[in-house]
């Protein structure tokens, strides 16, 4: 290899280090913490910033799964609901007088087999996962309105409501930071280090080749959207926790903010590429906007509206930024 084809070929490689979505989002993620220490002297203490974190925990843990379901170019929009149907069947089941750690294992069973019956609708029956989970949006919701009606469930024990609201003893940091800082290791790991996470990526690439090739994707996305709803129903456990209370219209419009913290990540819309990095990098982008907000006393519908234009933003710029950079590379 010639001198200048050496030196073409470093360039175009740091050209492609430097386009790398995870550095964006690195540099956004510096630039609203900058501008919230500018509208906040407490921005910047140390406490404030982990307490911080209690604000999107239950999001960032749904997320996780999500990331895997839309890398294999499917969708979960029932999310939220499951979330709300298994923590207010388990805030009933111990209202009823049931330990307090069999109730969540019955919340937690329960919101596996809603995402079970989403993978069987989507991976047997042929469904698209996007017409599946709307209607199941709508059908969880409404079992939880049906068992629970206007009411609240209250009464928590400490060592419940300490999940979502304790500290590890010494430290300012926040249990649930530590939970899902585990779990998002864990699922990285799993999702770039594991066959299992080259054949999701595989079926979000290519789904019939995948089959000719005697992948079990049936079972892989039944086995998703399971993953889902189980996880779900821990971020409802840990919301519950949180609040020390049980609502039916709990996590409304977790939906809206868990896609847009995937698709902000990096991972495409339709299927086959992502970073779990780049996932956990927009969680904590979405955190701190909305933190910022709320300094501001913005209202909550604005700062919905402001999610809602990242989502559209990060869908469009990813494939603006892989035109360009394949312009360069043909170049």
């Amino acid at each position: 290899m010639t001198s200048d084809a050496m030196v073409t070929r470093r360039r175009l490689t740091w050209s492609g280090i430097l386009l790398r979505w995870e550095w964006l989002l690195v540099a956004l993620l510096i630039l609203v913490c900058v501008i919230n220490a500018s509208l906040s002297p407490y921005f910047l203490d140390v406490r404030n910033l982990f307490d911080m974190t209690f604000n999107f925990m239950e999001r960032a843990i749904i997320a996780l799964p999500m990331a895997f379901i839309i890398i294999s170019a499917n969708i979960d929009l029932s999310v939220a609901s499951i979330l709300a149907m298994s923590t207010v069947l388990m805030a009933v089941i111990f209202q009823k007088g049931v330990n307090i750690w069999l109730a969540s294992l019955l919340g937690l069973g329960i919101g596996t087999l809603a995402g079970w019956v989403n993978g069987v609708l989507t991976a047997k029956v042929r469904l698209p996962s996007l017409v599946v989970t709307l209607g199941t949006y709508a059908l969880y919701r409404g079992v939880a309105y049906v068992v629970l009606g206007d009411k609240a469930v209250t009464g928590y024990p400490p060592e419940f409501t300490y999940l979502g609201q304790g500290y590890i003893p010494g430290t300012p940091v926040p249990v649930p930071l530590v939970l899902f800082a585990v779990l998002a290791v864990l699922f990285g790991l799993v999702l770039h280090r594991t066959t299992f996470g080259r054949y999701v990526f595989a079926i979000g690439s290519n789904e019939l080749a995948c089959r000719y090739s005697g992948v079990a994707v049936d079972r892989i996305k039944i086995f998703l959207f399971m993953m889902s709803g189980f996880m779900s129903a821990l971020a409802g456990l840990v919301l519950a926790a949180r609040f020390g209370s049980t609502r039916p219209n709990i996590a409304t419009g977790f939906e809206l903010d868990v896609i847009t913290a995937v698709v902000l990540g990096g991972v495409d819309i339709f299927g086959g590429q992502g970073n779990m990095v780049g996932v956990v990098l927009a969680l904590f982008l979405i955190g701190v906007v909305r933190y910022g907000m709320s300094l501001k006393n913005v209202p909550g519908q604005v700062q919905t509206t402001v999610v809602g234009l990242l989502l559209i933003v990060a869908i469009l710029l990813p494939q603006l930024l892989r035109r360009l950079a394949a312009r360069r590379l043909s170049a």
